[in-house]
């Protein structure tokens, strides 16, 4: 005979497995298989193991949880409804339909409760990473002895289709080299996917990979018995120093008798008929939907409630702290809010049109030390080109395994890992990341740039050698099409500075910017630094587009550019003004900054009476053609580069003053 806790708890467990199905039947879409049969691994994480406020989703020492196998997401919903989240049983009900909380997967922002977006599978496992990365080093420079502020854990639910994704591996070597003892992932080995038996494809011994990456791992063969979960979870919290995988067998759909097991309960409802059957096989009544007994509420609920306990004691030992370390809590709680120190800006550098020529990359590289002492909380690194895209801090550590306060990172060639571990970080409060690597290879990072986008955090994506000016690398390292297919994702702002003044302004929109990710991109190649005296000032970057340099008279040609055409066209002006072609030169670092101007700006820079305009672009056309007009042309790569020393490019390819001003007079006529 059970206990009467037993007996409580496995109703408490039905109840999520029949809301799962429920649910995913209501709305007619949905995975129910993957939640029905998690639902003890979520039960024993959301009433022993996770450290929560439900009336506090932000509580900064809360223990993070994510759903890297996001289809499940109904899972996580039930869990949070029950345990006294802002999210009610008609909520549920609501799951995947239009304005309503509880989104196909999970949404940051949307529901209370859900600390990121995951869609692709294995972003989630990547963003883990990140956060891991941010407990580490919040915990390396605010905890003091006594003071223990940072000690939350990562947990996550990762599936099959996680461990096969590539940004897995990338991720999983990364947190092993680095030492993440905070990470405790559970993996739910169901072996299904949507078209069968994982076996058709994957056949590999995931825990043996595992420990080759370092990590701790342990082995629970039925997820249904929460006692070897408990255990499995108390040792991998037990283990500081190396990150842990607990690999659970599962049974798809389990409690479905004729879909357990199948493919057919993955990406389906179960069907009404076979809904009923589950109510039955778990003894519930058939005939009733969403029902939550009340003691299973009762139940969760309590659970739930212990987190403001919780709370209230970190807050206590945080007062304390603030007495002893006042200095050290104001600066968190400055970073905390997401407001920049007073004067920091102060720190921004000038440079002088006497100053070398500089590529934009180098004068990011000296902004970034020039500003790093003023932001402490300013942190990251490339992937394996620092050297290259000048993003080391000079005056600062590496992190490491052994050192957690570095602000240096070292990513390694893993692209995809750091823009998902950027976009960890990012959500980790307090934290402004940057991660770095040449432009070509934003194609590694754009799920995790569209993620930031969705998600409205504000990690700081850095790409250099931005175009056919980087030469003899060739076809496969100029990018062409990438500034087109950044400027593309919605609530992303692209800035290419024209110099080095520019770029410290770009750096400053980058830094201040809120609620979307930056893109910075340089070049390789040295740039004239413009003269601000006899140009516009470059703080005007911050509008998007400026007028650079005025023409002679009523404008009968405006030239366009981005980037190091600025200064071509700027070459151009002179000689066509010389033959009385009144010209106006106009830099465009960024059109998202450009269109968020008001409509009397945007015609002072881009009058409407002036149609003849040409763009100059080393890069895709596509876009150009909403500032040019029909009466205007664009000077742009419309194939690939090719390798060769850069000047030899620029005439191949003819971005050449001669040429800007041949195409200005053909526009002319």
């Amino acid at each position: 005979m059970e206990k009467p806790n037993e007996k409580l708890e496995k109703l408490a467990i039905d109840t999520v497995r029949i809301l799962s199905a429920d649910a995913v039947q209501k709305a007619n879409s949905g995975h129910p298989g993957t939640a029905m049969a998690l639902a003890p691994m979520g039960h024993v994480l959301w009433t022993k193991f996770l450290n929560y406020n439900p009336h506090n989703p932000d509580f900064v020492n809360r223990d993070r949880f994510i759903l890297s196998a996001g289809h499940a997401c109904i899972l996580q919903y039930s869990f949070l409804y029950l345990t006294g989240y802002d999210l009610s049983l008609d909520d549920i009900k609501q799951f995947r339909q239009l304005n309503s909380k509880t989104a196909g997967h999970p949404e940051y922002g949307l529901a209370p409760g859900v600390d990121v977006t995951t869609g692709p599978l294995g972003q989630g496992f990547a963003n883990g990473v990140g956060f891991a990365i941010g407990q580490k080093h919040l915990a390396a420079r605010y905890n003091k002895p006594g003071f223990d502020l940072f000690n939350y854990n990562i947990y996550s639910i990762v599936s099959d289709g996680d461990m096969m994704e590539g940004v897995t591996s990338e991720a999983a070597s990364l947190a092993g080299h680095l030492e993440l003892g905070n990470l405790i992932y559970l993996y739910d080995d169901n072996h299904i996917s949507i078209e069968g038996s994982t076996d058709i494809a994957f056949n590999e011994d995931v825990s043996a990979r595992f420990r080759a990456y370092g990590w701790h791992v342990q082995e629970v063969n039925d997820v249904n018995d929460t006692h070897a979960l408990e255990l499995a979870l108390i040792n991998a919290k037990a283990e500081s120093q190396k990150p842990s995988l607990i690999r659970v067998r599962s049974l798809i759909a389990y409690g479905s008798p004729n879909k357990s097991g199948t493919a057919g309960s993955h990406g389906s409802p179960l069907g009404a008929d076979e809904v009923k059957l589950v109510k039955e096989f778990f003894g519930f009544d058939p005939e009733k939907s969403f029902n939550v007994p009340d003691e299973v509420l009762k139940y969760y609920r309590e659970k739930g409630e212990r987190g403001v306990k919780k709370e209230e004691k970190w807050n206590e030992l945080f007062a304390k702290y603030k007495e002893k370390y006042p200095e050290l809590a104001a600066e968190f709680e400055t970073a905390f809010k997401g407001d920049l120190p007073q004067g920091w800006a102060d720190k921004l550098p000038t440079f002088k049109a006497s100053d070398p020529k500089m590529a934009t990359r180098q004068a990011s590289g000296k902004v970034l030390n020039a500003i790093a002492s003023a932001l402490p909380n300013l942190l990251g690194g490339a992937a394996d080109l620092a050297p290259s895209t000048e993003t080391n801090l000079k005056e600062e550590f590496s992190f490491t395994s052994e050192n957690r306060a570095g602000r240096n990172f070292h990513f390694g060639i893993r692209e995809h890992a750091m823009g998902s571990a950027l976009n960890g970080m990012s959500l980790t409060k307090g934290l402004i990341p940057f991660g770095a690597t040449f432009l070509q290879f934003a194609d590694y990072m754009r799920p995790p740039i569209r993620l930031a986008a969705i998600m409205k955090i504000s990690p700081v994506f850095v790409y250099t050698h931005d175009s056919i000016g980087l030469g003899e690398d060739g076809t496969t390292h100029q990018p062409v099409e990438h500034l087109a297919s950044l400027r593309a994702i919605p609530n992303v702002t692209v800035i290419r500075p024209a110099d080095a003044n520019e770029t410290t302004y770009a750096w400053k929109v980058a830094v201040e910017k809120k609620g979307g990710p930056t893109v910075l991109v340089f070049t390789r190649q040295a740039l004239p630094i413009l003269d601000q005296d006899k140009f516009a000032k470059a703080s005007n970057l911050e509008k998007g587009a400026y007028v650079v340099s005025k023409e002679s008279g009523n404008p009968d040609l405006l030239l366009l550019a981005t980037g190091s055409e600025v200064a071509l066209v700027l070459q151009a002006q002179e000689k066509l003004e010389a033959e009385g072609i009144s010209t106006r030169v106009v830099s465009m670092p960024s059109w998202e900054l450009f269109e968020a101007q008001d409509a009397a700006y945007k015609e002072s820079v881009l009058p409407k009476a002036s149609r003849k305009r040409l763009a100059v672009e080393m890069a895709s056309p596509q876009g150009w053609h909403k500032y040019t007009t029909d009466e205007g042309d664009t000077l742009c790569m419309t194939t690939f580069g090719e390798s060769a020393p850069a000047d030899d490019l620029y005439k191949h390819f003819g971005f050449t003053v001669d040429n800007v001003v041949a195409k200005a007079k053909a526009l002319l006529g």
